[in-house]
């Protein structure tokens, strides 16, 4: 399984945005070529037949602009990834999660069985949601609503945010879900594991302040025995209920690729909250009680949710590219910064500015810890060239391809060419949020919003552009560091 989501509430970031971030990543041994899109109205399919579960669906009509981020390579559908749309809503979808055969056997996925159609998934969700929605709550039932009507063929979990909320929602089996609201001032990790760790049914069911659900959810849960909650006699209808032991998973697989990552992530964002060392309960890599969410030790930024997505385990003996470990120890777990990244989307949606250039969506392709993040307004009409057009053969007039030419060539020569990557990764991060700052300048002085758009597009292009010139000037470098590096080298002064 691929993916990992790390998710900030407003009060957990610097700016006071609600931060939303995913990498999408391929299953193993394959590797998807992405590229960044602007959908317009006029371009959104209203029927709508998925590739992978054939299954047909009437869209609404007047549907929203929305980013997207598809497979370059269209054979297996459209796979969107993340996007924002025209009046500031974001979706990342999908975090692929775990179950358990009590949840499956009771709610069966629905899956393409010969000519019967299945269902929809990771493939569809964006397309099927993101136009259609004004806040991220509306999002939630949206998808909601279609889950229950159509299912899905796949675990998944999936964000929704908007200039105050973040709402999460996971699938449970083919037709249920459930959904909480991050708190404000925490963080979430999310590492292809069912994470919500306590959910509450009478909020749910009623005013839904900060949990929803399938409507059944409770019969659900009594009608298959599937609540593990330990309670007195009295109290077995009792509202709150911890759904990773209802629904989700604890198995070796997950010690080893799942709770590792989540004990990463928040090992680097809550360094000194734990004994993170010690393999005590509930702080150790294989611990099935990590929190869900948590507070963090200080604000948090962008570079900060980058680092944490490119991360291998530095710092401890678990690091692929450290001569701390043993092989053993440095191939114990599946980084979460792995070579089959195709793409991160950070989605920032700024308050307090207009909503004209309100939402930023952050963009990297290819394996995290070799590449940059390039800033991209999301009011636009089109994306700019270097991050949308992917060609199927390896070119470096693309960002796909130039990031993962980069990091093919880096990855064997780690210490000598990662001082390399950091300059870069720190100059053109600097460029990214000065071209910001700037367009947020040109576009306060804009007399009519509908002026906004041309001159946000002329802003991503010049960003990506100068970033485009570090890219191209990085990979020479590590080209030719890694060609000095090759095993047939030899030199008569060797002897």
């Amino acid at each position: 399984m691929p993916c990992t989501t790390l998710l900030v509430g407003r009060h957990a970031s610097a700016d006071g945005s609600p931060l939303v971030a995913r990498t999408e990543d391929s299953s193993n041994g394959s590797f998807d070529p992405k590229r960044i899109v602007v959908v317009r109205p006029e371009d959104q399919p209203r029927t709508y037949t998925s590739v992978v579960g054939r299954r047909t669906i009437e869209l609404p009509e007047e549907p929203l602009r929305y980013t997207s981020i598809p497979n370059a390579l269209p054979d297996e559908g459209i796979w969107g990834c993340a996007g924002i749309n025209a009046v500031n809503v974001a979706m990342s979808a999908t975090e692929t999660i775990t179950s358990n055969p009590r949840v499956l056997g009771a709610d069966p996925l629905v899956e393409r069985d010969g000519e019967q159609p299945g269902s929809f998934g990771e493939e569809d969700f964006v397309t099927l949601v993101l136009p259609y929605i004004r806040s991220a709550r509306e999002g939630v039932q949206r998808l909601g609503a279609l889950l229950a009507e159509h299912g899905t063929y796949e675990m998944n979990g999936i964000a929704f945010s908007d200039e105050s909320d973040i709402w999460w929602l996971e699938t449970v089996g083919g037709h249920h879900w459930i959904a909480r609201r991050v708190p404000e001032d925490h963080y979430v990790t999310m590492p292809n594991q069912l994470g919500i760790d306590s959910f509450d049914l009478e909020d749910a069911e009623g005013p839904g302040r900060d949990h929803l659900a399938s409507p059944d959810l409770r019969a659900f849960l009594r009608e298959h025995h599937l609540d593990l909650t330990l309670r007195d006699d009295t109290d077995h209808d009792a509202a709150v209920f911890n759904p990773r032991e209802a629904f989700g998973s604890h198995s070796e697989h997950d010690h080893v690729y799942n709770t590792p990552r989540a004990w990463y992530m928040q090992r680097t964002l809550n360094p000194t909250s734990e004994d993170w060392d010690a393999g005590l309960p509930g702080a150790s890599p294989d611990s099935d009680d990590l929190p869900w969410s948590r507070r963090p030790e200080r604000l948090l930024m962008i570079e900060d949710v980058k680092d944490v997505l490119s991360s291998h385990y530095q710092g401890t003996v678990f690091d692929p590219y450290s001569p701390r470990g043993t092989e053993t120890e440095r191939r114990a777990f599946r980084p979460i910064g792995i070579n089959r990244h195709n793409a991160l989307a950070i989605l920032q949606i700024r308050p307090g500015l207009p909503e004209s250039h309100r939402a930023l969506q952050w963009v990297a392709y290819a394996s995290n810890p070799f590449n940059t993040l390039i800033p991209m307004f999301t009011n636009v009409e089109e994306a700019p060239g270097y991050l949308a057009t992917t060609p199927e053969v390896v070119s470096t007039d693309s960002f796909y391809w130039a990031s993962r030419l980069i990091a093919a060539l880096a990855d064997a020569h780690y210490a000598e060419i990662i001082p390399d990557i950091e300059r870069y990764q720190q100059r053109t991060l600097t460029l990214g949020h000065a071209a910001v700052h700037a367009a947020d300048d040109s576009a306060a002085g804009v007399d009519s919003a509908g002026d906004v758009p041309a001159l946000l597009a002329a802003a991503n292009t010049g960003i990506a552009e100068q970033i485009r010139e570090s890219t191209d000037a990085l990979l020479g470098s590590v080209l030719f560091t890694a060609s000095n590096r090759m095993t047939n080298r030899f030199s008569r002064s060797d002897g």
